[in-house]
């Protein structure tokens, strides 16, 4: 999902030079491993030596548009090609003209579409999680397309099974880029400074010279990704029976079934899309990253109520949009403030259940109001602005 952001703003500042646009190379690394390249005419070109490679010096994060007319149009006039590196987050999103904005919002939200493959196996994991092959609606016409079916067979919905779909942040390397502690003991913390050594050196440099933050100052402050074993007592606490279907979305969960145990002995009704889906169904995104994600995507978005774990998260910001774009404010999305969630935990051992419960509720039905977009925040994250929400036609 991270090339979202990039393609849309990519497709706004083509528009406002008036050129066109190639799509850009994605970056190949271990996390996304799908490959993306130029045009073979286009690769035997020396950019840097004409001058037309564009990186994150040249221009500034959140750069004006006027920025781009200034820097980049004489570039692109001279010579007819430039290329942007390091491109995601280089267009500002306020203040910005609202012809220009709205280009960017109907992109994310109308124009990018899943790729036929993953519609199909979307559709058929909407249908195991629902009970009933996806009814044509905005929201599943846009992420289905025609495997969203126009109408329900036999017209009965009464069997239709809703669910509530969690996005556990809580991969390895994120555990690990933290510094957090998860009370795993010497052996935790020796596995992930050797994890940090391998795919974080200049973290592990830092360290050796830079006095950090120590873990638990970094859990009360907010800082540390939410474990399973936290998460289940959020959603408990919320008041989700234990008869609730729960989607789990996300990568590999470091500490692997014994930190997935709490949730699931209290939620046995726990899917994931390996659950779902048969292993030959799953085999042509098996080395895809990026396309998995996709499918987690397509179950999050459509889900009767999402949780997500990390605020931060790009791939939950991007669903929570999504859901407020298309929801009509009947998807509601759950996003915990992790500050003041660790300071009721950090009592977990000592306060009694209903005032954990009174907290916690308290504090869930704070961050679910829905407001206006503010000043210089995403679109893709809150589109709730008039740019974004109306859906007007240029």
């Amino acid at each position: 999902m991270s090339g979202t952001s990039l393609i849309c703003n990519a497709v706004t500042i083509t528009r406002l030079l008036n050129a066109t646009l190639v799509i850009p190379k994605f970056l190949y690394s271990n996390v996304w491993l799908d490959k993306r390249d130029l045009p073979v005419d286009l690769q035997s070109l020396d950019l840097e030596a004409i001058g037309s490679l564009v990186n994150d010096t040249d221009v500034m994060k959140e750069a004006k548009p006027s920025v781009y007319v200034k820097k980049i149009l004489p570039i692109l006039m001279k010579n007819r090609v430039v290329h942007f590196i390091g491109f995601g987050n280089r267009l500002s999103f306020d203040p910005i003209p609202s012809e220009i904005q709205r280009l960017r919002c109907r992109c994310n939200f109308h124009a990018l579409r899943f790729v036929r493959k993953i519609q199909e196996t979307g559709a058929l994991l909407m249908e195991r999680l629902h009970g009933y092959r996806p009814h044509s609606s905005s929201l599943e016409d846009n992420l289905l397309g025609q495997f969203a079916v126009k109408s329900v067979p036999n017209g009965n919905m009464s069997d239709a099974s809703r669910y509530l779909a969690v996005h556990l942040r809580f991969e390895i390397d994120m555990v690990a880029y933290s510094l957090c502690y998860f009370g795993g003991g010497k052996e935790e913390e020796d596995e992930l400074e050797a994890y940090r050594q391998i795919h974080f050196p200049v973290l592990t440099e830092i360290k050796k010279t830079t006095k950090l933050p120590s873990a638990a100052f970094l859990r009360s402050e907010g800082k540390c990704p939410l474990a399973p074993e936290e998460a289940v007592l959020m959603l408990a606490a919320i008041g989700f029976k234990r008869s609730t279907k729960i989607y789990i979305a996300g990568a590999e969960i470091y500490g692997g079934s014994h930190r997935m145990a709490a949730i699931s002995r209290l939620y046995p009704a726990l899917v994931t899309k390996e659950t779902l889906l048969s292993p030959s169904e799953l085999e042509p995104f098996r080395n895809f990253s990026s396309q998995l994600a996709a499918l987690d995507f397509i179950a999050c978005a459509a889900a009767d109520a999402f949780a997500m774990t990390d605020s931060g998260s790009q791939f939950s910001s991007l669903v929570q949009g999504y859901r407020m774009y298309y929801g009509g404010g009947d998807l509601p999305t759950i996003r915990p403030n992790k500050r003041r969630l660790a300071s009721i935990l950090v009592k977990n051992a000592t306060i009694e259940w209903k005032e954990f419960e009174t907290r916690v509720r308290k504090l869930i039905q704070q961050t679910k109001q829905v407001h206006e977009r503010p000043v210089a925040r995403s679109i893709y994250r809150h589109p709730r602005c008039p740019e974004c929400m109306c859906r007007t036609e240029f």
